[in-house]
């Protein structure tokens, strides 16, 4: 059920069968010279339609803001801060718990390390805060890093590389402009960068050059499993 296409008589419905939602968050970040800022975004939305196809659950609109320090400044970036980026969590969750609903899957595509952390301090204050709610705060490459590790061929692949490619290679082939080159960026280590784009020039870290629009779509129904087995672990509470 995708909240944005149906009705609230068709909402009110959905609550008699199901008391959970998967909240898509994204970005608009760069993506290399191929692939459209939307990327994290649009990943993370198409899962939770896959998965949706499979078992009853809500499916809120995506998110697709997020705090994206390492590509502030490359071109296109759009970053928000880990406060606004809590408070809207936050604010999403009691919202819909409001409506009715429990059990709160959050999905993000965009896994920089402050945006993750950030979701997840979130959730456990929610989790504080409204006892009977259950939560899972996750990325998608938690779900996939091993039942899609066989299809990767680039090693250390991160960020609009063969993964990323293959995923929009699948989804939104029409936003796929080529192939920009592989590239593996090298930080100095222990020292807090301002311009990280003078260490990152192309924006990619793993080789788009590996990617296909099959290995999108075993990896994009990889990761909706997981989201369902995640769905049913906490309908059941088995944790």
């Amino acid at each position: 059920m995708l909240i944005e296409n149906i009705t609230m008589d068709e909402f009110a419905q959905g609550l008699e069968v199901c008391k959970t939602i998967y909240i898509p968050f994204g970005s608009v970040e760069e993506h290399g010279s191929h692939l459209p800022l939307s990327t994290d975004t649009i990943e993370a939305y198409e899962v939770g339609k896959r998965a949706a196809e499979r078992i009853p659950l809500f499916v809120a609109p995506p998110i697709h803001y997020g705090c994206c320090r390492s590509t502030a400044r490359h071109p296109g970036t759009v970053s928000i801060s880990t406060a606004t980026l809590k408070a809207l969590l936050k604010d999403i969750v009691r919202s819909l718990h409001a409506q009715g609903l429990i059990n709160f899957v959050v999905l993000t595509g965009h896994a920089g390390g402050s945006h993750r952390m950030a979701l997840q301090d979130a959730g456990e204050e929610l989790i504080q805060e409204l006892p009977e709610i259950n939560m899972a705060v996750v990325t998608e490459y938690e779900l996939a890093k091993e039942s899609g590790a066989h299809l990767i061929e680039t090693r250390g692949d991160a960020h609009a590389g063969e993964i990323e490619t293959s995923r929009i290679m699948h989804s939104h082939p029409h936003l796929v402009k080529g192939l920009a080159p592989a590239e593996y960026p090298i930080f100095p280590v222990g020292i807090l960068v301002r311009d990280k784009r003078s260490f990152w020039p192309g924006g990619v870290w793993g080789d788009p050059g590996k990617a296909s629009a099959e290995k999108g779509k075993i990896l994009e129904s990889l990761v909706a499993d997981k989201v369902v087995e995640l769905v049913k672990a906490l309908e059941s509470r088995r944790w």
